[in-house]
């Protein structure tokens, strides 16, 4: 996954990445080539006396290093810009990709999950592209190139290079293969703690209201440990390369030096040359030095990888249409006709045979018990989630077959549970409609009860709203969710239990200020108070999954025994009627 990961999103950057390889071959070549010309310094200047030829070599070094340093800066500038890049590009990726999720895939991620992997996971990638650039592509050239002038100086301590290296790359990779288990098993443990943290931040107030703060330390404790432990565990087999690498390093120092002696000793190398062997042996393990770093590295990038691909190679469930209708010419008209609904892996369908019409100007309201299937239901309208069975017709088409743009610019939509995002007030009403003005907005906000408590904000339209709304109370976020859809203007409004924060005299004010604004829209209401849809053109009740009963109020009393249950166990038998 890694390979491909990086062979997909690397494509377009070839040119720098050609240019880096370039620019860290030149660096590398000068940076090997100065040992040589210190050996001669030493043998043919030092040794001599000749002065000319030391100040004539050393400019030649001065200059040889001015190169090596422009290049290395070349290539670090050129690597790293591909590196962010490279991210950038995975992260829109990932965005975009999540971006056409239904709320089937989000659930199977979970958003702590898909906020990780698009975060830490890509930055581990990442930071593998920043370290190849400046360190994986020198450490094969520079290896190579290092072997083949230590032959140069000297054939007679080549040995040592035979024994040194392959104990480095073994004892570095037993090391390494015990690490990607555990790289593996952190990235998990970071979801934990993710999840967890949103989760206590998310739910302060009942946290505080259940005083379940020690119970909720306990529980981030338990994530933060695992954590930790996972976390201890790899720094622990990290901290034991760095001594097996010095110990490697010294110990064939010493034995150049102590072979070496004798070869001189004996007249069979010079001074320049055994200290120019000692510098290329020390260049060579340095590059491989420098690929163990990245080795270390690649295991906990691979996993990343492999839980960035899985994002982007998950298709959503929703599938946009290949040839989409992009004209619907009847306005408010929905129809569901004999769906079904069931989850993946469930053993029973969610819904079933469920049928029925709204037209436009009229309103149909939709009441069951808990789990009925009443949110899924509506879900189904804009594509939340596909229907398993049946059909979903806006305007008379199939919403699998119309443009989605279309589909949602026909549709006002407010959820059971009202988001509102960081800004202000105006801007969250602004979702539905960038271009609408402040008067429109005003004029909306008193439609939905919202006036009074905006105007009572210290900055009105202007006044800031926290992520999620949390800095306003359930009812008002509620009526903002409801001005933000009628900003929109659509033809077909859908109110998932949306008043359910709201006391019964502002319900009964907001529903008859709607009254006029929806009169030419289909309505569709959810609802688990009676009062709320007493009025409705046509109450469809659910039960299981499944309708029992459709009509207005007076005939499901007669005619629904479910219906009668519902009612009895809110009002009076006089409110009732």
């Amino acid at each position: 996954m890694l390979i491909r990961l990086l062979s997909t999103f690397l494509r377009p950057y070839a040119r720098p990445l050609a240019a880096v390889v370039l620019l860290q071959l030149v660096g590398t070549m000068a940076s090997l080539y100065l040992p040589s010309l210190n050996a001669d310094i030493i043998d043919d200047g030092i040794a001599t006396g000749d002065t000319g030829y030391i100040v004539r070599t050393g400019g030649w070094m001065l200059l040889v290093t001015l190169v090596q340093i422009a290049c290395s800066i070349a290539a670090v500038y050129f690597g790293a810009r591909t590196a962010m890049s490279f991210g950038r590009d995975v992260r829109a990726a990932v965005f975009e990709r999540v971006g056409t999720f239904s709320a089937r895939e989000v659930a199977h991620f979970g958003a702590p999950s898909l906020i990780t992997r698009n975060t830490n996971d890509v930055q581990q990638v990442q930071m593998l592209v920043v370290m190849t650039c400046t360190m994986l592509v020198m450490a094969p050239i520079m290896c190579v190139g290092g072997v083949i002038m230590a032959l140069r100086e000297d054939i007679g301590l080549s040995w040592l290079m035979l024994v040194s290296v392959p104990t480095l790359v073994v004892a570095t990779g037993l090391i390494l293969r015990r690490m990607a288990p555990a790289f593996r098993d952190m990235q998990t443990r970071i979801d934990a703690v993710n999840r967890v943290l949103r989760e206590q931040i998310t739910g302060i107030r009942v946290v505080r209201a259940f005083v379940r703060e020690p119970h909720e330390t306990q529980r981030f404790g338990t994530a933060n440990s695992e954590l930790t432990d996972t976390a201890l565990r790899v720094g622990r087999l990290m901290a034991m390369i760095f001594p097996i690498v010095m110990l490697v390093f010294n110990a064939s120092s010493v034995a150049v030096l102590w072979f070496g002696a004798l070869r001189v000793d004996a007249g069979e190398i010079q001074i320049g040359a055994l200290t120019a062997f000692l510098n290329y042996l020390v260049q060579i393990l340095m590059s491989v030095m420098m690929a163990t770093f990245m080795m270390m590295m690649v295991p906990r990038a691979a996993v990343c990888a492999e839980r960035i691909a899985e994002v982007l190679d998950t298709d959503s469930s929703v599938v946009p249409p290949a040839t989409p209708v992009t004209d619907v010419r009847t306005r408010g008209e929905l129809e569901l006709r004999n769906v079904q609904f069931q989850y993946p892996g469930a053993d029973e369908p969610v819904l079933r045979d469920v049928s029925f019409r709204v037209s436009a100007g009229t309103t149909t309201a939709i009441i069951g018990s808990t789990g009925a299937g009443k949110t899924t239901l509506l879900s189904l309208v804009p594509r939340l989630f596909d229907v398993t069975g049946g059909a979903v017709l806006v305007g008379g088409v199939d919403v699998r077959e119309l443009d989605e743009d279309l589909l949602w610019s026909r549709i006002g939509l407010v959820p059971q549970k009202p988001y509102l995002f960081t800004g202000t007030v105006a801007s969250n009403l602004r979702y539905g409609n960038p271009d609408a003005t402040d008067d429109e907005l005003w004029a909306f906000l008193e439609i939905a009860q919202a006036r009074d408590f905006v105007e009572a904000m210290p900055d009105g339209l202007e006044s800031p709203i926290a992520q999620g709304g949390t800095n306003v109370s359930g009812g008002q976020r509620q009526r903002l969710a409801i001005a933000r859809a009628l900003v929109r203007r659509p033809e077909i409004y859908l109110f998932d239990d949306s008043f359910s924060a709201l006391d019964l005299g502002t319900d009964a004010r907001l529903r008859a200020a709607l009254r006029p604004v929806t009169a030419d829209a289909a309505v569709v209401i959810v609802a688990q108070r009676v009062s709320t849809i007493l009025e409705a053109d046509q109450i469809v009740v659910l039960d299981d999954g499944a309708i029992v009963g459709v009509g207005r109020h007076a005939e499901l009393l007669d005619s629904c025994q479910t219906y009668a249950e519902i009612v009895e166990s809110q009002l009076t038998a006089e409110e009732a009627a």
